[in-house]
């Protein structure tokens, strides 16, 4: 199935995407759309025959515990209402921590290595199982960037991805710039890596920008996409005709006339890195043929204590990162606090994105007292209970310390903390109670 040229679809951008020349097929990101509803930009697209590919960042297959079978079945009714030929996930754990380990269950709010070790492998495979089972349509799973490597690795990237499609039959979704930030991050060469995966297997591609600091490369998906990176899909394309690739952008988003270009410069190395057609591989793309999970080998039960030992593993890792806890035997410390205070930083960006109340009644404050908050309490729900968390924190601790700013700030707690939603009449009453606090009333 061939998709062509995307770009990944954000609700700040959604005017930009419409107007876009040459948009084959679009990608949502499968938590921002609501059950039984698609925005109407959406509805749009498809009504002019674009394609619209869920992807999924919450399911976590890489983790210790087996997929959230209501996780499963949210990320099925969104492929049937998107009609979509395939579904993405990441190979990546999210979260650890539960009864598994009898400890509290923690939350990364962000995407973070599985080990490349056999263990880990049987974990994944195995829940990639359950995954395909429960979904109505293929499934692909991307590669992530990394910070930091768990020490005792036994498999390189591309093996680790070959013998997962080898005992899956899952398809592929290779993120070039993911490549290139292992590349700069942890030394993996991105040609070896395209070397040893297979290549038959890629049923698309992600191209994004992100920024190198103090020799770290942070794949922002906020920033230009870098020759580098471009380089990292020439090479790919050298070996496979990929079936689609899409741009991605998830912040500082630039004018439609950038994205335009971005997207040209993509074609362009497309155009340019295709060997000869005598030259070319003769390769089967699995993602055209429809053959999905098609002739996976039969599955292996997990071995006994397997999870155990991934799960506590997982947990004394996120724990170090979001707890403050000792970091594991055989980690790059240095490492591990870049890792720490990216996702802390990337806490306070998506709590100020979801409760955009927050930096605005708190000012130029907002950034500083969250990062103090995130650095003595790990999230352990999702971004919208990080935000009520936070007001309550700030309020217990006698916060903010304008009373105005404090009474505003009581009010948007109480709002959305409530057992249930307020009734209408409670809201208008609310609504002007703030108006008046916002003149400085008392």
């Amino acid at each position: 199935m061939e998709l062509g040229i995307g770009i990944g679809w954000r609700p700040e951008i959604a005017d930009e995407v419409e107007a876009l020349a040459g948009i084959d097929w679009v990608e949502a990101v499968a938590e921002n759309l609501c059950d039984g509803h698609l925005p109407d930009s959406l509805l749009r697209l498809r009504e002019r025959g674009v394609r619209v590919v869920p992807h999924g960042v919450a399911l976590g297959l890489g983790g210790a515990d087996r997929p959230d079978p209501a996780r499963l079945a949210s990320l099925a009714a969104r492929a049937e209402l998107l009609g979509t030929p395939l579904v993405t996930e990441h190979i990546a754990f999210v979260r650890a921590g539960g009864p598994l380990t009898a400890s509290p269950r923690l939350e990364a709010g962000h995407l973070l290595p599985v080990p490349r070790t056999w263990d880990a492998l049987d974990v994944l495979c195995e829940n990639v199982r359950i995954a395909q089972d429960s979904l109505p349509v293929p499934l692909a799973l991307e590669n992530i960037a990394a910070l930091i490597t768990w020490p005792g690795e036994e498999l390189t990237e591309g093996q680790f991805l070959a013998e997962l499609v080898e005992r899956t039959g899952v398809r592929l979704l290779i993120d070039v710039a993911n490549l290139h930030t292992n590349h700069v991050n942890l030394g993996q060469d991105p040609a070896k890596a395209l070397d040893e995966l297979p290549v038959e297997a890629i049923a698309y591609v992600h191209v994004a920008g992100g920024v190198e600091r103090n020799g770290v490369w942070h794949d922002t998906h906020a920033h230009p996409v870098t020759a580098p990176v471009l380089q990292v899909l020439a090479e790919l394309r050298s070996r496979v005709d990929p079936p689609g690739v899409l741009l991605e952008r998830d912040d500082a988003f630039p004018p439609a006339a950038e994205l335009a270009g971005e997207l040209d410069a993509i074609r362009a190395t497309l155009r340019d890195a295709a060997p000869p057609a005598e030259q070319r591989p003769a390769t089967r793309h699995a993602a055209r043929d429809g053959g999905g999970d098609r002739g996976r080998a039969p599955a292996a039960p997990v071995p006994a204590g397997t999870r155990d030992r991934t799960a506590v593993a997982q947990t004394a890792l996120l724990s170090s990162l979001v707890a403050g806890t000792p970091a594991p035997e055989g980690f790059d410390h240095r490492r591990l606090r870049v890792q720490s205070r990216a996702l802390a930083a990337k806490r306070a960006d998506v709590v100020a994105k979801v409760a955009p109340e927050l930096p605005e009644i708190l000012g130029d404050g907002y950034r500083a007292a969250f990062l103090a908050y995130a650095g003595g309490r790990p999230m352990s729900g999702g971004y919208r209970r990080d935000a009520l968390d936070f007001a309550e924190h700030v309020l217990i601790a006698g916060g903010p310390a304008d009373p105005v700013a404090r009474r505003r700030l009581t009010y948007w707690w109480q709002d959305r903390s409530g057992a249930r939603p307020p009734r209408r009449i409670t809201r208008l009453v609310r609504a002007a109670r703030a108006a008046l606090v916002r003149k400085g009333t008392p």
